[in-house]
């Protein structure tokens, strides 16, 4: 191994500055000083550096010191031949060093020399005491300035910037000594104007208290107009030598706090992560209960007052708790990132707080919230039915109580006893007429009947009084018919005595009371409430509307044959005389109520008309606004799928540019969202219209809203995915061309576009990259290997996150745990524990603070009060103990 840097500069070195006399003069000094320094710790010095090496022995003797390695056994003769084997053993001791000499021989040195001999003792000086200073990566001679300037850079009227002129004022020198021992100098009383007082303390300080002996005189460096540099780099790397100790202090405090910096930092993101979780889950908690309430008064006031609390909460709850899921989700991926790239071990959050435990917790509440919304739909649908069904059964029961009226007179008068024959047959054939009517009516009591039923059991509200009042029908029904059986049974004996009838009569009773029931019932229909939910509904009944008016003519012709009958009875009781005649005995249905009825009937026939027009108009603006939504819902359906299509990462343009896309992508998407909320505007309309089906979409506002999640969802996954690969990018030194490279093998191989590679697709992958994959078992084990790097927990596949964590791993310049013990033990000087003052002289506060927090007591043996044991908190930083 060759020395570098300024070493190779000085391969050559200038023998035109040798012969400077003043020069000359202070190396002499310097140099000799320097060797004095050593060979003082094996007995031994030298008086003059050119006549003192010339046989070998004390120059041998040097580089065992300062190398701490035997040379061989020296010649012990004093002929010339001896020394220059002596010199020569040592010259090639140096040069096995690294150490090229250039131009030095063994016969220069024999010869005593000076130049060649100063020239060496230099060499020897740059590889044994300046060549292992080394600053960030810089050369020797950059470093030991380096470190200079760094130590000295707080100090009034100190500038270094090379190793001469710099140092003539003494100032240099004092603030070195200064900064690492402020009590042997009292810096702040130096004056520039005084370099010979400044001079002369710095060097008489640095050998009574420092050890380091003189090097340089006071006279040189102010007499001479360029002080020599490697006289005063000599003496300037004593300094860096003698304070080395709190150098590795140094060091060894500042990759500690850099470590607990990044510790803390994640600590804090996770604390975070964690509370937000908590807070969303809280919230999640919340809702439920809300959602999965199915309480309700029945009424449709109630019912309304839910739904506009729903839309709220879709509207202005829902969407900022989705926003906190995604970025959840992005800060877990991003922790996960960090911890991977320093080496950390994985974030496991607390149970119950995973990303599944929040989706888990969030797919429960969109079914809930889809439940409470299908369950709002379905009770609007219900109570609409019931408040139609109730206003049709008041319709009925208060015509059933109009007709039942009159009724209960007819059955209670006993008139026809005292009747004449005729009377008699009379009041027969009216009550054989007032049967046919009963009979027909009975059909109407079941009507009425059947909607209370239809009612019950869809839990009507007003139920008791629905069934209140369908008993009092029933029971008054029942008493109707029993009296009925009754006063039948009486004209039935009373007709053995009276056999008189009017024909005519009865003809027309028993045709007029038909018809009048039936005019009653078309009455009834004619002012029956419907409900319709589309065009084909109500075009239905506008074609049975029409059926009935094509009835009208057979209608008519038997409203004029009945008026017809009793047109006759009263030609005959004018030609025959016959008194009361023209008193029907057999009904109280007369012509004029059949004209009255009849008149009712005909004019009710137009309002129909038009409410079933417009009822038709009605359902064909709810068939446009059908139209208009499934427009509307096919064309942001279609462009959710489109963008989603869109959305897939390209692979082979830099990282950057693919966020930048996905960035203007997820601007173009936010641009189309007055789209969105224009169709659930429609929608609105939709619902409110109470249209439930919609046959010109497959599209429903639920399965939109899902897409359009999904798709945000999509896009800031996509946007975490690309910074956290631009995070290992940067962080493991990885260039655009690598990534590309990665991904572009990783997609080729992803056969089915699943995001993850089967390990057989993972094999061909890494073989297309490079890797030497044998077809053997050593192959096999040496890919098993992989493997358990890429795929851990054994699930089967190799997601991209995984893949390109293993093709950077072995590139990336990583703390250790045994570097960080390291670190510890030269703070605590080599000692197994550290104590607190030890820990707190080198780190700063805070980091010193959550150090000690978390660092466990050290029970070793002879460990004093307070020891604490770094080496288990180091491990414990990178998950290899249980601490």
């Amino acid at each position: 191994m060759e020395i570098s840097g300024y070493m190779q500069q000085e391969d050559e070195w200038e023998r035109d500055l040798l012969l400077d006399p003043a020069w000359e003069k202070q190396q002499r000094k310097t140099f000799t000083a320097w060797c004095n320094s050593h060979l003082r710790k094996a007995g031994t010095q030298i008086d003059d550096i050119g006549r003192d090496f010339c046989d070998g022995l004390k120059l041998m003797l040097l580089l065992e010191v300062i190398s701490g390695s035997r040379l061989p056994k020296p010649e012990k003769g004093k002929m010339r031949f001896h020394k220059i084997e002596n010199v020569n053993k040592a010259l090639n001791f140096i040069t096995s060093k690294g150490v090229k000499l250039v131009s030095i021989g063994a016969e220069e040195i024999v010869d005593g020399n000076v130049k060649m001999t100063l020239g060496l003792i230099w060499t020897i000086i740059l590889r044994f005491t300046i060549q292992d200073i080394s600053i960030e990566e810089s050369t020797a001679k950059e470093g030991l300035l380096l470190w200079c300037q760094r130590k000295t850079a707080p100090y009034k009227n100190v500038n270094v910037q090379n190793f001469h002129m710099s140092w003539k004022d003494g100032l240099a020198f004092c603030a070195l000594i200064h900064r690492h021992r402020p009590e042997l100098i009292d810096y702040a009383s130096l004056r520039k104007d005084q370099p010979y007082d400044n001079l002369n303390l710095a060097f008489d300080v640095a050998e009574q208290h420092l050890d380091i002996p003189k090097m340089l005189d006071a006279e040189d460096m102010l007499n001479t107009v360029k002080p020599d540099e490697r006289a005063v780099m000599t003496y300037v790397s004593c300094y860096y030598h003698a304070f080395s100790g709190a150098q590795k202090a140094e060091l060894a405090a500042s990759r500690i706090c850099k470590v607990m910096a990044i510790n803390q930092g994640n600590e804090t993101q996770m604390q975070e992560y964690e509370r937000l979780v908590s807070d969303l889950l809280e919230w999640i908690k919340e809702r439920k209960p809300w959602l999965e309430d199915r309480n309700t008064d029945n009424t449709m006031a109630t019912l309304q007052t839910k739904q506009a609390e729903f839309r709220d909460y879709r509207r202005q709850h829902k969407p900022p708790k989705l926003e906190e899921k995604a970025q959840l989700e992005t800060m877990f991926n991003s922790i996960q990132t960090k911890l991977r790239v320093t080496n950390r071990p994985a974030f496991m959050p607390s149970e119950g707080k995973l990303l599944s435990d929040i989706n888990f917790a969030w797919k429960d509440l969109e079914k809930s919230e889809k439940g409470f919304e299908e369950w709002l739909l379905s009770e609007l649908m219900r109570l609409e039915r019931m408040e139609h069904l109730a206003k049709k059964f008041k319709q009925k029961a208060d015509s059933h109580d109009r007709w039942t009226e009159a009724k209960w007179a007819y059955l209670q008068n006993e008139e026809y006893r005292n009747s004449k024959l005729m009377d008699l047959k009379a009041h027969k054939k009216k009550h054989e007429a007032f049967e046919s009517e009963v009979s027909a009516h009975q059909e109407r009591v079941e009507q009425v009947a059947a909607i209370a039923h239809e009612l019950n059991s869809l839990g009507y509200h007003d139920a008791t009084a629905i069934n209140a009042r369908c008993a009092e029908i029933c029971e008054g029904w029942d008493h109707l018919g029993t009296l009925t059986q009754q006063r039948n049974c009486s004209l039935q004996e009373a007709e053995k005595l009276l056999e008189s009838v009017d024909q005519l009569h009865l003809e027309f009773a028993k045709r007029a009371a038909p018809f009048n029931n039936w005019m009653d019932g078309a009455r009834d229909d004619l002012n029956d409430m419907f409900i319709v939910h589309n065009v084909e509904e109500i075009q239905g009944l506008i074609d049975a509307h029409d059926q009935f008016k094509q009835t009208l003519g057979e209608a008519d012709k038997e409203y004029n044959g009945i008026l017809g009958l009793d047109d006759q009875v009263r030609i005959l009781a004018e030609q025959y005389n016959i008194p009361g005649a023209t008193e029907n005995p057999y009904t109280d249905i007369n012509p004029e109520q059949l004209a009255h009825m009849w008149s009712l009937v005909k004019d009710q026939i137009p309002y129909r008309d038009g409410v079933l027009r417009e009822e038709f108009e009605k359902q064909q603006f709810n068939e446009l606004l059908r139209r208009k939504f499934a427009e509307k819902a096919n064309q942001v359906g279609r462009w959710i799928e489109n963008q989603m299509d869109a959305l897939v990462l390209d692979s082979y343009s830099p990282l950057e540019n693919q966020r930048t896309k996905v960035e203007s992508h997820e601007v173009f998407i936010q641009q189309y969202k007055p789209e969105f909320d224009e169709l659930e505007r429609i929608n609105e309309e939709v619902q409110e219209a109470l249209i439930f089906e919609n046959k010109y979409t497959e599209y429903t506002m639920e399965t939109l809203r899902v897409g359009w999640e999904q798709l945000m969802t999509s896009v800031r996954k996509n946007i975490s995915e690309i910074d956290n690969q631009i995070l290992l990018r940067d962080s493991k030194g990885i260039t655009d061309e690598q990534m590309k490279e990665y991904r572009i093998s990783f997609n080729h191989f992803d056969k089915n576009k699943s995001h993850k590679l089967e390990p057989t697709e993972l094999k061909a992958c890494l073989v297309s990259l490079g890797y030497n994959l044998r077809e053997d078992a050593q192959g096999d084990a040496d890919f098993q290997k992989i493997m358990a790097t890429v795929d851990p927990n054994n699930t089967g596949y190799i997601t991209y996150e995984a893949f390109l964590d293993y093709m950077t791993r072995e590139n990336q310049d990583k703390d250790t745990a045994d570097q960080i013990i390291d670190s510890f033990r030269i703070l605590a000087a080599d000692k197994p524990y550290i104590t607190e003052d030890e820990l707190r002289m080198e780190i700063p506060p805070e980091q010193a603070d959550y150090i000690l927090e978390r660092m466990l007591p050290y029970h070793g043996p002879g460990a004093p009060s307070g020891a604490l044991d770094y080496a288990s908190f180091s491990m414990a930083l990178y998950g290899q103990s249980d601490l």
